[in-house]
């Protein structure tokens, strides 16, 4: 049994691109940062950063493209695939990628309210754009929380 799974948690270094096939299907492309620390040979903590090219098709990459933005943090599950082709220099190019199965939404960088976004699930099973109204009411301690009408589709669920 062969196994192809990759699973990154990082934050995005750029706007993502969605362009459309020749077939009309969509695609986006964006990169997401990840940085470790360890300690070298001396003992002085290093910190190293590493950079992933992540592709989503139809649904799930124009969710991607409406809802991440550049500083946005995201959770990617998909398989990790290497590309070529021939570049205008007659010289042989490779590009590895993370084809994306999901993508879950952290919390946005930047001016974004923290907690916004947080945790909506964005599968290419079953993804729909987060409701304004469905939102619960906030509400003072004693009071009733209004939910909403919808029904909880378990595809929704992100674990």
């Amino acid at each position: 049994m062969y196994l192809n799974k990759a699973y990154i948690i990082g934050n995005l270094t750029r706007d993502p691109e969605l362009k459309a096939l020749p077939s009309g299907t969509k695609v986006v492309s964006f990169s997401l940062a990840t940085n470790r620390v360890y300690r070298d040979k001396e003992g002085a903590r290093q910190e190293a950063v590493d950079y992933h090219n992540i592709v989503a098709f139809a649904r799930l990459g124009e969710l991607a493209a409406q809802y991440l933005k550049k500083g946005s943090q995201a959770l990617v599950e998909g398989r990790i695939q290497t590309r070529s082709w021939d570049a205008p220099d007659g010289s042989k190019r490779y590009r590895t990628e993370i084809v994306a199965d999901n993508i879950q939404f952290g919390s946005r960088g930047g001016s974004g309210s923290a907690g916004s976004g947080a945790g909506a699930p964005a599968s290419g099973k079953a993804a729909e754009a987060p409701k304004e109204d469905a939102a619960p009411a906030a509400s003072a301690p004693g009071e009733t929380i209004e939910y909403p009408q919808e029904d909880i589709n378990p595809d929704d669920i992100p674990f």
